[in-house]
């Protein structure tokens, strides 16, 4: 049954003129494809003998004819041919199908008719060529990927058409295909002639062999995957953002991580503007939202060498008036995209000649503004322009700049608090150090303090010197474990507990006995207020200290340590060693003992004090670090100043510390007999007239006469006390430092003395409140054989 009449009309040149839809069912061309083309075309064979005499003689016909479907398969159909006569003769011929019949879609070919329709429909650009590269056919989707009509290309090869690129690459390819045989899958990002954007393309080739697997052609199957080329570029982007940005806690760098990153596949130009307070270790404060709004140029990249969009350099400060898209973006707290040649723009840019200039003359186009925003605080804004890019944001682009925006932002503010909580801690450590080392006569100090260079913020490390009575002196250099404000919290409590012990005159391994007492209880306090069970033996809170108390007049330096790094001792012919002194436990432990060691120094000797900081790092040992201290010792050096900058320039030069550093060191002096009197007292009242004397007479020879008057009483009250109250062997001895005079009395009694003020009818009780009264401080200091009781008296200048 005839459904369907394939017929066509061809005129008296030979070309068709009328195309039916049975005829496009037949062959496969569309009325467009044929109308005007030359029959022959079609034909696939020449035209039977009895066929060309029809038409000389114009004589109707019927027969088989082999034609060229448009896929390329052939057809033997039977045509009829019938000569067509108008008003003017001649004009013609008729062409039908004698036998179109329905196909029948579950037979081969209702197949090849769905195949053909596939073939054409198809939303991919193929094409067929045979062995010489040239096509043989090709889809709609191809055809107008090219521009072109099918009977421009058939038989052509792809850069015979459109020589250059892409379609060069494209060709070398098929080369390729058919030289070795094997497919090809590749991607690419390019524009082809004909449109103003790139579009991302995936290119298969595929290599046609015949039934003996030899390669006779290749099929080229292209994709447009623009879409998920960008949705891949846009992950990736975010990933290396989230890679790339942060990688320091610096405020400055950053920002510029997110220039950075942005420039390199996303924006042409970015620049990075936070509030001026972040950069003063503030809190970030906007202020009013009106009028023009002021930010400092953190950073800022381009894809042109120098930066020439930018209208201001890093550092400085940018203004934006009210009506920028910047301050309605940082009012608003939301991201916007603006093109150039829009109306608010334009009217914004009429306002700023100079910004105005430099988007002309670099071509800018678009822009997408992103208020930095952290933690609900604006921290300023970022920046994006086009200009080498030709495509325009868009809207996903949006989307990804507030992302990428969105993680430099909480990087920002995390280094803001770092920077800020770095501050306070050093801050904080800083006032609890000596700022100057404090007037005494038994040693010379020198001292440095460096803080961690590491992320693990400031350490609990500390020194101090402390003048003690008798001219001595106490060193003291600590360490509290962990970083941060707790660390240098504990370390400020502990030097505290430290002065206070010092004052009292305790020897070193008591000392470290009460400190390690203390920090248990720091400890307990922390778990309690956690709310946590405390436990005796936990230990979260730790320190070690190393405490050396120097005599000036013995020479004697006993040294106790907790867990600390022994000091080195530097004799005055440049000998360095290292005393064998016992360990201790570090504090916090409790219950362990501690011990003490007497070492007797030569007048010059260095006494160098230390926290482990300086001689252990990542790539050195314990080892390495001591013996590395040792050679920076003994480099020769004009002052202690010099050997603490040998010491640091050795150890620390190639490398920023870990951890916190405390370098403190002492030359010992002497005092010698010509500064220091001492005399036996018998347990007689008589004699403590002859004591004054001999006291006064001293004073003379030292040329001290306008103490006298004071140091007689303090003589006085103190001989008389010690006779009255205390054991023999009673001794009195005067000591004439730098800045003071100090007047000691030793017994064998234990029993320390008591400052009480006397009622009106007492007679005795008022001589301590006299000498307390008269001297600038006196105390009283227990020894292995009973007390001695002190007074110390400021000298003036010049004595």
């Amino acid at each position: 049954m005839v459904t369907s009449l394939a017929a066509a009309s061809v005129d008296a040149r030979g070309r068709i003129t009328a195309w039916t839809p049975g005829a496009q069912l037949l062959l496969g061309y569309r009325p467009d494809e044929v109308l005007g083309l030359a029959a022959s075309r079609l034909l696939a064979a020449d035209l039977p003998a009895q066929a060309r005499r029809g038409l000389a003689e114009r004589a109707q016909w019927k027969g088989r004819v082999a034609l060229r479907h448009r896929d390329g398969h052939r057809l033997e159909p039977e045509l009829r041919l019938s000569p067509l006569h108008d008003v003017h003769g001649d004009s013609g011929w008729m062409v039908t199908i004698a036998e179109a019949q329905e196909p029948r879609w579950h037979d081969d070919s209702g197949a090849a008719v769905l195949s053909t329709w596939a073939f054409a429909q198809l939303p991919i650009a193929i094409g067929v060529y045979n062995h010489e590269n040239r096509l043989v056919r090709s889809n709609d989707k191809a055809l107008r990927l090219m521009g072109v009509r099918e009977d421009e290309v058939l038989g052509h090869r792809l850069g015979d058409r459109h020589p250059g690129p892409p379609y060069d690459w494209v060709e070398r390819r098929m080369a390729q295909v058919l030289r070795t045989g094997e497919a090809v899958n590749e991607e690419t990002f390019t524009r082809v002639p004909g449109e103003s954007q790139a579009h991302a393309w995936s290119v298969f080739l595929s290599p046609l062999r015949d039934p003996a697997g030899q390669v006779r052609g290749l099929s080229l199957a292209i994709l447009d995957i623009t879409e998920r080329y960008r949705a891949e570029q846009r992950l990736a982007l975010v990933n290396e953002a989230g890679s790339r940005i942060g990688t320091t806690l610096d405020v400055a760098r950053t920002a510029q991580e997110l220039a950075d990153v942005a420039t390199d596949r996303f924006a042409d130009f970015v620049s990075v503007d936070l509030l001026d307070s972040l950069f003063r270790g503030g809190e970030p404060d906007l202020g009013q939202t009106t009028g023009r709004i002021a930010l400092s140029r953190a950073a800022q990249q381009s894809v042109l060498d120098g930066c020439p969009e930018s209208v201001v350099e890093p550092g400085q400060t940018d203004r934006y008036p009210e009506d920028s898209p910047m301050a309605r973006a940082l009012a608003a707290g939301t991201p916007s995209l603006h093109l150039f040649d829009a109306p608010d723009i334009r009217s914004w840019l009429a306002n700023d000649p100079t910004r105005a200039s430099r988007m002309r003359e670099h071509g800018i186009h678009s822009m997408i503004v992103a208020p930095m925003l952290a933690r609900r605080t604006t921290l300023g804004l970022a920046l994006f322009l086009r200009h080498r890019t030709p495509d325009a944001f868009d809207t996903d682009d949006l989307l990804l700049a507030e992302e990428i925006t969105a993680r430099a932002a909480l990087c920002i503010d995390n280094a803001r608090r770092y920077a800020q909580e770095h501050n306070t801690a050093l801050a904080l450590q800083r006032s609890l150090l000596p700022h100057r080392a404090p007037q005494q006569a038994a040693v010379e100090i020198a001292s440095r303090y460096l803080p961690a260079g590491s992320l693990a913020g400031v350490g609990g490390d500390w020194f101090d010197v402390i003048p003690l009575s008798g001219a001595r002196v106490a060193l003291v250099v600590g360490d509290v474990v962990g970083h941060g404000i707790q660390a240098s919290a504990t370390m400020g409590r502990l030097r505290t507990a430290v002065r206070t012990l010092a004052d009292v005159d305790m020897a070193p391994d008591e000392l470290l006995t009460h400190l390690d007492d203390l920090v248990l209880r720091l400890d307990q306090e922390e778990e309690t207020q956690s709310g946590e069970q405390p436990a005796r033996d936990t230990g979260d809170i730790g320190a070690t200290c190393l405490y050396a108390v120097y005599d000036p007049v013995s020479r004697l330096c006993t040294v106790a340590r907790a867990g600390h790094p022994v000091p080195a001792i530097v004799s005055p012919d440049g000998t360095v060693g290292f005393p064998d002194l016992p360990a201790g436990p570090p504090l916090g432990l409790g219950g362990l003992p501690f011990e003490s060691t007497e070492l007797e120094l030569p007048e010059g000797s260095l006494i160098t004090l230390f926290t482990d900081g300086l001689i252990e790092s990542a790539d050195r040992d314990i080892d390495t670090g001591v013996e590395q201290l040792r050679r920076a010792l003994t480099r020769p050096s004009p002052s202690l100043e010099q050997v603490c900058d040998n010491v640091l320039d050795t150890l620390l030069a190639d490398s920023t510390p870990a951890d916190d550093v405390a370098l403190l060191i002492a030359r010992t002096r002497a005092l010698d007999a010509s500064h220091v009197a001492t005399w036996d007292i018998t347990s007689d009242p008589a004699v403590v007239a002859k004591a004054r004397k001999t006291a006064t007479d001293q004073l003379a020879a030292w040329g001290l006469d306008d103490a006298s008057f004071v140091t007689e009483l303090v003589v006085s009250e103190l001989v008389t006390n010690a006779i009255r109250y205390a054991r023999p062997l009673i001794r009195l001895r005067l000591i004439h430092d730098v800045t003071s005079l100090i007047c000691e009395v030793s017994d064998g009694s234990s029993t320390a003395p008591h400052l009480r003020r006397a009622r009106t009818f007492d007679e005795g009780g008022r001589g301590l409140l006299l000498v307390a009264q008269l001297t600038q401080c006196w105390g009283t200091r227990q020894t292995a054989t009973g007390k001695i009781i002190w007074a110390e008296q400021t000298l003036p200048a010049g004595h």
